[in-house]
Protein backbone atom coordinates (compact mmCIF):
# COMPACT_ATOMS: atom_id res chain seq x y z
CA UNK A 1 0.00 0.00 0.00
CA UNK A 2 1.40 3.37 -0.97
CA UNK A 3 0.59 7.12 -0.40
CA UNK A 4 -1.34 8.87 -2.87
CA UNK A 5 -0.12 13.01 -3.24
CA UNK A 6 -3.59 13.73 -4.37
CA UNK A 7 -7.20 13.39 -2.95
CA UNK A 8 -10.54 13.12 -4.18
CA UNK A 9 -11.83 16.29 -5.23
CA UNK A 10 -8.44 17.99 -5.92
CA UNK A 11 -7.86 19.61 -9.59
CA UNK A 12 -5.00 17.97 -11.43
CA UNK A 13 -3.21 18.42 -14.73
CA UNK A 14 -2.12 15.39 -16.86
CA UNK A 15 1.54 15.22 -17.14
CA UNK A 16 2.21 12.78 -19.38
CA UNK A 17 0.62 9.64 -21.09
CA UNK A 18 -1.52 9.81 -24.11
CA UNK A 19 -1.22 12.27 -26.66
CA UNK A 20 -5.12 13.55 -25.94
CA UNK A 21 -4.50 13.57 -22.41
CA UNK A 22 -1.25 15.71 -21.84
CA UNK A 23 -2.24 18.88 -20.51
CA UNK A 24 -5.80 18.49 -19.78
CA UNK A 25 -6.89 19.34 -16.38
CA UNK A 26 -10.07 18.22 -14.35
CA UNK A 27 -11.20 16.68 -10.94
CA UNK A 28 -10.24 13.79 -9.15
CA UNK A 29 -13.57 11.69 -8.98
CA UNK A 30 -11.24 8.59 -7.21
CA UNK A 31 -8.36 7.23 -5.72
CA UNK A 32 -6.72 3.43 -5.22
CA UNK A 33 -3.96 3.88 -3.38
CA UNK A 34 -3.15 0.08 -3.29
CA UNK A 35 -2.94 0.55 -7.35
CA UNK A 36 -1.48 4.07 -6.95
CA UNK A 37 -4.02 5.35 -9.62
CA UNK A 38 -6.75 8.06 -9.66
CA UNK A 39 -9.99 8.28 -11.79
CA UNK A 40 -10.14 12.08 -13.25
CA UNK A 41 -13.63 13.49 -14.34
CA UNK A 42 -14.05 13.66 -18.23
CA UNK A 43 -10.18 12.30 -18.86
CA UNK A 44 -8.97 9.32 -20.28
CA UNK A 45 -12.25 8.50 -21.74
CA UNK A 46 -12.85 4.30 -22.76
CA UNK A 47 -15.98 2.38 -24.65
CA UNK A 48 -16.71 -1.03 -23.49
CA UNK A 49 -18.86 -2.89 -25.10
CA UNK A 50 -21.76 -4.38 -23.32
CA UNK A 51 -23.68 -7.07 -23.49
CA UNK A 52 -27.57 -6.79 -22.46
CA UNK A 53 -28.32 -7.40 -18.95
CA UNK A 54 -30.97 -6.03 -16.29
CA UNK A 55 -29.19 -2.99 -15.69
CA UNK A 56 -28.65 -2.17 -19.77
CA UNK A 57 -31.37 -3.77 -21.56
CA UNK A 58 -30.43 -2.69 -25.01
CA UNK A 59 -26.60 -3.59 -24.43
CA UNK A 60 -24.16 -1.60 -26.83
CA UNK A 61 -21.09 0.67 -26.20
CA UNK A 62 -20.72 2.07 -22.56
CA UNK A 63 -18.01 4.76 -22.02
CA UNK A 64 -16.82 5.75 -18.71
CA UNK A 65 -13.25 6.73 -17.37
CA UNK A 66 -10.30 4.58 -17.01
CA UNK A 67 -7.61 5.37 -14.10
CA UNK A 68 -4.52 7.17 -14.76
CA UNK A 69 -1.41 6.31 -12.33
CA UNK A 70 -1.14 8.76 -9.87
CA UNK A 71 3.02 9.87 -10.86
CA UNK A 72 1.23 11.09 -14.06
CA UNK A 73 -0.92 13.35 -12.26
CA UNK A 74 -0.21 16.90 -10.30
CA UNK A 75 -2.65 19.35 -8.11
CA UNK A 76 -2.88 22.58 -9.40
CA UNK A 77 -2.96 25.10 -6.50
CA UNK A 78 -6.24 27.04 -5.64
CA UNK A 79 -4.59 30.06 -4.62
CA UNK A 80 -1.66 30.39 -7.37
CA UNK A 81 -3.60 28.19 -9.85
CA UNK A 82 -0.16 26.66 -11.34
CA UNK A 83 0.42 23.31 -11.40
CA UNK A 84 2.39 22.22 -7.97
CA UNK A 85 3.78 20.00 -5.64
CA UNK A 86 2.53 19.21 -2.07
CA UNK A 87 4.13 19.97 1.23
CA UNK A 88 2.63 19.16 4.59
CA UNK A 89 2.90 21.72 7.47
CA UNK A 90 1.71 22.55 10.88
CA UNK A 91 0.03 25.43 10.78
CA UNK A 92 0.25 27.80 14.04
CA UNK A 93 -3.18 26.62 15.67
CA UNK A 94 -1.55 23.22 15.66
CA UNK A 95 -3.97 21.73 12.53
CA UNK A 96 -1.70 19.70 9.35
CA UNK A 97 -1.95 21.26 6.16
CA UNK A 98 -1.12 20.13 2.14
CA UNK A 99 0.48 23.53 1.07
CA UNK A 100 1.74 24.50 -2.12
CA UNK A 101 5.27 24.33 -2.59
CA UNK A 102 5.53 27.51 -4.64
CA UNK A 103 3.27 29.97 -3.21
CA UNK A 104 2.73 28.47 0.11
CA UNK A 105 -1.22 28.57 -0.45
CA UNK A 106 -3.35 26.06 1.51
CA UNK A 107 -4.73 23.18 -0.28
CA UNK A 108 -6.52 21.43 2.68
CA UNK A 109 -6.37 21.14 6.17
CA UNK A 110 -6.44 17.61 8.16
Amino acid sequence: MSKVHVKKGDTVVVLSGKEGLRGETGKVKAVMPKEGMVVVEGLNRVKRAVRPNPRNPQGGFVESEAPIHASKVMPICPSCEKPTRIRKRVLPDGTKARVCAKCDGVLDTK
